[in-house]
C-alpha cells in the first residue's frame, strides 16, 4: 500500500473518501488502531462527544473543528469495523441515512404533507421509551418524554399550565417537608417511606421544571449548565475576595458569605 496516498500538504483539500481511506489504512498499519474493536472504542466516542460539547459551550471554533474530526474519527472507526466484519458498508449507513432524513421531509421529498417528526415516529414505536438510550441523563431523558408525549398531542398549547403545574408540584414538596423535616446538617439521611415520599415530589417537580423549559423553548439541560457555570464562577470571585481580605470561606458563616455573593453579582453584572 502507498504510504503516502494522503497528502499532507495543507494547501490540498481533502474529501470524506479521503479519511476513510485514512482509517482503512490505519486499521491495516497501526497496531493500536487494529486491535480496536466496537466494544472497545465506546468509551472514546462518548468522551469526544462531550469534547465537542464543550467546544461548543465555548464557542471556540478553530476547536470546535478539531472535536467535530475526532467525533468524525469515531463514526469513520465504527464505519470501517462495521465493514470488516461484512455487515455494512460506508456507503450503505449513507444511504440509510438519507433514505431516513428524507422519510423525515416528505413535503420536501415526496408527495407526503408536512408532519411534526415525533407524530410520525410514533407510529413506530410500540412505547414511548422505545429508543431512547438507557444511559441518557436524566434531563435529557425527561425533556425527550416529553417531546414525545407532546407529538401526540398529549402537551399544554402555551407555558401558563407548565408553570402553573411548577406552583403545584412545589406546593406538595413544601407540604411534604412540613410532615417530614430533611436530617440536620451533617446527620446521615434515613432512607424510610417519608424519604422516599419527598423524593418523588422532588422528582414530580424537577420533570415539570423540565416541561417549563420545554415549552418556553429552552432546553432545561443547557440552561443548567449554563446556571452551573455562572454560580461557580460566581464562587470563585467570592473565594479570591475572601483570600484578598483575610476571611475564612468555611468558617465565615452565610451572613457574610451572602454579602460576598452579592458584590460578586454586582461586579459581574458591572463589568
Amino acid at each position: 500500500m502507498d504510504t503516502n496516498f494522503i497528502s499532507m500538504d495543507k494547501t490540498n483539500t481533502h474529501s470524506l473518501d479521503d479519511t476513510l481511506a485514512l482509517m482503512r489504512d490505519l486499521r491495516a498499519r497501526c497496531e493500536w488502531d487494529a486491535a480496536q474493536t466496537h466494544e472497545s472504542l465506546r468509551p472514546y466516542l462518548i468522551e469526544e462527544a462531550h469534547e465537542l460539547d464543550e467546544a461548543i459551550r465555548l464557542g471556540e471554533d478553530k476547536l470546535v473543528r478539531e472535536e467535530l474530526g475526532d467525533v468524525l474519527l469515531q463514526v469513520l472507526f465504527h464505519s470501517v469495523l462495521a465493514e470488516e466484519r461484512g455487515a455494512f458498508s460506508f456507503a450503505e449507513m449513507a444511504d440509510a441515512l438519507i433514505t431516513k432524513m428524507k422519510g423525515r421531509h416528505p413535503h420536501l421529498y415526496g408527495e407526503g404533507a408536512k408532519e411534526p417528526w415525533e407524530r410520525m415516529k410514533s407510529r413506530q414505536r410500540k412505547s414511548i421509551g422505545e429508543g431512547l438510550p438507557a444511559g441518557l441523563p436524566a434531563l435529557h431523558r425527561a425533556h425527550r418524554l416529553q417531546d414525545r408525549a407532546a407529538g401526540v398531542g398529549f402537551d399544554w398549547p402555551d407555558v401558563e399550565g407548565p408553570a402553573a403545574k411548577v406552583e403545584e408540584e412545589l406546593s406538595e414538596v413544601r407540604a411534604e417537608l412540613e410532615k417530614s423535616p430533611p436530617p440536620k446538617a451533617g446527620t446521615p439521611p434515613v432512607f424510610d417511606e417519608r424519604h422516599f415520599a419527598l423524593e418523588a415530589e422532588l422528582g414530580d417537580l424537577l420533570f415539570a421544571v423540565v416541561n417549563l423549559c420545554r415549552k418556553a423553548g429552552v432546553h432545561a439541560s443547557i440552561a443548567l449548565d449554563k446556571a452551573n457555570a455562572k454560580f461557580e464562577r460566581r464562587f470563585q470571585m467570592i473565594e479570591k475576595m475572601a483570600a484578598a481580605r483575610g476571611i475564612d470561606v468555611p468558617h465565615a458563616g452565610l451572613e457574610k458569605l451572602d454579602a460576598l455573593w452579592d458584590e460578586a453579582k454586582r461586579a459581574e453584572l458591572s463589568g
